[in-house]
């Protein structure tokens, strides 16, 4: 285990043990172990609800309770150990179950909506299955694979979700061509110097089966982004 999980743990004994029936007793942060006591508690707090759906705080305490006074234990050390691992082993298969149904299905639904996309008016279809319009034409250089770019976007899923935008943020993206998913790369060489496109992207082309983790974007993701080449450099 490693030992900011270790220390994260041992502070969530600690934080519950430490709570009386009203509620956990509130301290002010006035040193710096008091800072890096709280900070670990933050980190506990994520690793828990990233970790249960559901937490028995009253057994929590009676375990913690009865190991340190040594009496009345429930549970041999050995078998309380093979049950957290079991736990956890069951947790990750069910939890990679559901990716893989997820992923699947996000698949299922991205081609779909591409093939009802590609007949619209003003949709165009490449070779690699990227799907794009047309919003404005510009009259500038076209960038190339050695080339950096900046440009305004504005990201959603299929269903209209926004995962990343520029435009919101209101600070233009730089980046070179070949430092982004394919389907970008592929579709920024299709644009001129002030021009505005609007990008379907299949999966394959995306993230695929592997987005950030955590991230809004699912498994096997369809993409749509709104994108204006401002400059070529």
């Amino acid at each position: 285990m490693k030992i900011m999980k270790f220390l994260s743990f041992v502070t969530m004994v600690m934080l519950v043990v430490s709570c009386n029936q009203t509620g956990a007793t509130k301290k002010p942060i006035k040193t710096e172990l008091d800072s890096v006591s709280y900070a670990i508690g933050m980190d506990v707090a994520k690793n828990v609800k990233a970790s249960f759906d559901d937490f028995d705080n009253d057994l929590f305490i009676q375990g913690f309770n009865n190991v340190t006074d040594s009496t009345d234990i429930l549970l041999e050390e050995n078998v309380a150990q093979q049950i957290v691992r079991t736990y956890f082993q069951k947790k990750q298969k069910a939890d990679a179950i559901k990716r893989q149904e997820a992923a699947a299905e996000n698949k299922e639904a991205g081609e779909k909506f591409l093939a009802e996309n590609k007949s619209k008016d003003g949709v165009q279809t490449t070779e690699s299955g990227l799907q794009y319009i047309v919003l404005k034409e510009g009259t500038g250089e076209k960038p190339t694979t050695a080339s950096k770019v900046k440009v305004h976007y504005h990201g959603t899923l299929i269903d209209g979700t926004v995962f990343d935008s520029s435009v919101d943020k209101g600070q233009p993206a730089e980046f070179g061509v070949t430092q982004v998913i394919k389907g970008w790369t592929e579709g920024l060489q299709l644009m001129k110097e002030g021009a505005k496109y609007k990008f379907f992207v299949p999966s394959d082309i995306a993230y695929g089966a592997n987005p950030r983790p955590g991230g809004v974007i699912q498994p096997n993701s369809t993409l749509i982004f709104d994108v204006e080449l401002l400059e070529v450099k």
